[in-house]
């Protein structure tokens, strides 16, 4: 892609973004195709972690940063802080715990010291389809409370987004994990929810919380906390599972 190209010709303290209006050849997790109409906020943003830093030995934590901040864009405005938008684990943004609205991917290249990150993401702004969008949310809102919060635009999210981003990882660099982990369940799905291992009828367990790595703490009966790896795991929510992919 451009950016990928471009991001080793800037000078280290300069920042890229792109912003797609429409795109057509969206990845997702594991080879997915993410589907890009317009109305959907997009954007692929490169920064620059030193390896010898906290949030440089726990890059799985910067999809967390990064579908957090997205939620914060919205939740941070006075009067939307109730806007049902959460954050799933590993790297989804949804409504409640019903339905996807946004997604984030991120790939790194390690060069000397230094990680490169391209972070993709991409939530609905203004399309009720595929699914729906942060925009049906407020109106929902609106009618439910008698508000009359404004609709959100796309570029103004992306612009939100990437400043509390870069909020979040001053904070993580300084104080690691435990820095963003309170903000972080405070908006997401999962928090003492009852889940099977590998199969239907596999062992129970209920997730904790994730660890300092990013990945997720489950407690199975009789068995302490161990950690889940997104990599070879996919969660499937609708189902309550955590199956090997």
């Amino acid at each position: 892609s451009l950016i990928g190209r471009l991001m080793f010709e800037l000078p280290e303290e300069m920042g890229l973004i792109a912003v797609a209006v429409r795109q057509t050849q969206g990845k997702g997790r594991g080879g997915n195709v993410w589907l890009s109409p317009v109305g959907c906020a997009l954007s692929t943003l490169h920064i620059s972690i030193p390896l010898h830093s906290n949030l440089g030995q726990r890059i799985p934590f910067i999809q967390h940063l990064v579908s957090l901040a997205v939620v914060e864009a919205v939740r941070s405005i006075p009067g939307y802080e109730d806007i049902e938008l959460r954050v799933k684990w590993p790297n989804d943004i949804y409504y409640s715990d019903l339905m996807k609205l946004g997604g984030v991917l991120v790939n790194s290249t390690l060069i000397e010291t230094t990680f490169h990150i391209l972070i993709g993401f991409g939530f609905n702004v203004n399309n009720s389809n595929p699914t729906i969008c942060i925009n049906d949310l407020i109106a929902k809102f609106n009618r439910e409370e008698g508000t009359e919060l404004k609709p959100l635009s796309a570029d103004c999210l992306i612009a939100r987004t990437v400043t509390v981003l870069e909020r979040l990882i001053e904070v993580f660099q300084e104080k690691g994990p435990n820095g963003v982990l309170p903000q972080y369940y405070k908006y997401w799905v999962h928090s003492g929810k009852r889940v099977r291992l590998r199969s239907e009828d596999g062992p129970v367990a209920w997730i904790v919380g994730i660890d300092d790595y990013g990945y997720l703490q489950v407690h199975e009966e009789g068995k302490g906390v161990e950690s889940v790896h997104p990599d070879g795991n996919s969660f499937d929510m609708l189902r309550n599972l955590i199956v090997p992919k």
